[in-house]
């Protein structure tokens, strides 16, 4: 099955995405992570004003197949959270680059972003091309 993987968005090997827009993050996770995870049933995100640090656990996504952490891509703090996905996880899956979307957060360094994946290297990395 072939996945979409955004080029304006950096991956991390555990799944998750980034969207940079200046110094506002958008996190959430990939096509293939919701494939792989099949039917979500639940998502624990942080509340507004909580602080992520790279590589650290900020949540779980809940299928009916297993229950998998959430790692923060980059350090900062979280502003927004999307409640429409905590209140209906299944959604996730209809759009996961766009309206599905987890958390916004505020970045501390964007340099942190260096050490990430391109579309490219994760497409790569998922395919085992």
């Amino acid at each position: 099955m072939a996945f979409e993987y955004p080029d304006d968005l950096k991956y991390l090997d555990s799944h998750e995405y980034v969207r940079l827009d200046g110094d506002i993050a958008t996190i959430g996770i990939s096509a293939f992570a919701v494939d792989q995870l099949g039917d979500i049933v639940f998502l624990e995100l942080p509340e507004i004003g909580d602080k992520l640090v790279k590589g650290e656990t900020f949540g779980t996504v809940e299928s009916v197949k297993a229950v998998e952490d959430l790692n923060a891509p980059v350090t900062g703090t979280v502003i927004e959270r999307n409640t429409t996905m905590v209140d209906a996880p299944e959604q996730v899956a209809e759009d996961p680059y766009g309206e599905g979307w987890l958390l916004k957060i505020r970045i501390d360094e964007s340099e942190e972003l260096d050490e990430v994946l391109t579309a490219e290297e994760y497409r790569q990395q998922v395919e085992g091309a």
